[in-house]
């Protein structure tokens, strides 16, 4: 069953059980995969879908500091518990050791020694890694390893 299949069904289900909440958090989800969907004209593989969803973490992440900023607890709950409601179809996070391993791997493989060869490795991580492991960070730790810290 694809992973959009399962959000399918899983928001059937918080209909039937009556979850408001989750239901209204996945049909956003879907309304984002099917509009995806519309404007390429093809249907989202898993791996398509996993990056959307990532691409929604983030944009609640930010809407997140930015509620706070304002004093607003209660939409920040909101944007918190839509993330909970997303990661739950994300592919098992890697630990940090796993990332790191991927890192040195990368940077091995590409030769990399500078800081002008973080798109070299990124690129290669971006493919690997995506999905498991916050690209945000793993940004932080190559420029920190280029950058000989």
């Amino acid at each position: 069953m694809s992973l959009k299949d399962r959000i399918n069904d899983d928001v059937k289900a918080a209909m039937r059980g009556g979850d408001a909440r989750r239901r209204d958090a996945l049909r956003l989800l879907l309304a984002a995969l099917k509009q995806r969907e519309v404007d390429e004209r093809k249907e989202l593989a898993d791996p398509d879908v996993v990056a959307i969803m990532e691409k929604m973490i983030k944009q609640r992440r930010e809407a997140i500091v930015q509620f706070e900023k304002g004093g607003r607890q209660d939409l920040a709950q909101n944007e918190q518990f839509e993330i909970s409601a997303i990661q739950s179809y994300m592919p098992q996070a890697l630990s940090d050791a796993e990332i790191e391993a991927a890192i040195s791997e990368a940077l091995a493989t590409i030769g990399a020694r500078a800081p002008s060869d973080m798109g070299k490795v990124m690129g290669v991580l971006k493919v690997k890694l995506a999905g498991r492991a916050d690209m945000t960070k793993v940004s932080a730790l190559v420029k920190s390893r280029l950058a000989g810290n």
